[in-house]
């Protein structure tokens, strides 16, 4: 999130060809972004939570985590949203932006989490 804070990030001024977008596709990554930001802790402790014991948070790429975190944020307070939606559009993602194989690491992430989400909400 480069550090901007929760208003600015709002603006969607960062996104390339913001005034391109319909009112839908902006009101719906305000969601995304607000809900994120808004339960960042409980979103990182799950990802942490599910990471394998060799694997260190602070270690992952940035990118990954951001996917996760949006991804997590969807499966965990988006309840209309179906999981299998959330986890085909964070590999589609991951394949277009991430590193090389990133989209495995998320896919068995957000596939692991999804099978637990409603116990990780308590």
């Amino acid at each position: 999130m480069g550090g901007e804070g929760l208003d600015e990030l709002l603006t969607l001024n960062w996104v390339e060809n913001v005034e391109e977008l319909d009112t839908g596709t902006s009101d719906f990554a305000r969601i995304l972004i607000a809900g994120t930001v808004n339960h960042l802790g409980e979103i990182d402790d799950c990802i942490k939570k599910h990471l394998a014991p060799k694997w260190q948070f602070e270690r992952l790429n940035r990118v990954t985590v951001a996917i996760l975190r949006i991804s997590i944020f969807s499966l965990l307070y988006q309840e209309d949203m179906p999981v299998s939606v959330v986890i085909d559009q964070a590999i589609k993602i991951s394949k277009e932006y991430g590193e090389d194989d990133a989209f495995k690491f998320i896919n068995a992430m957000l596939d692991t989490i999804s099978k637990v989400a409603p116990a990780d909400q308590n």
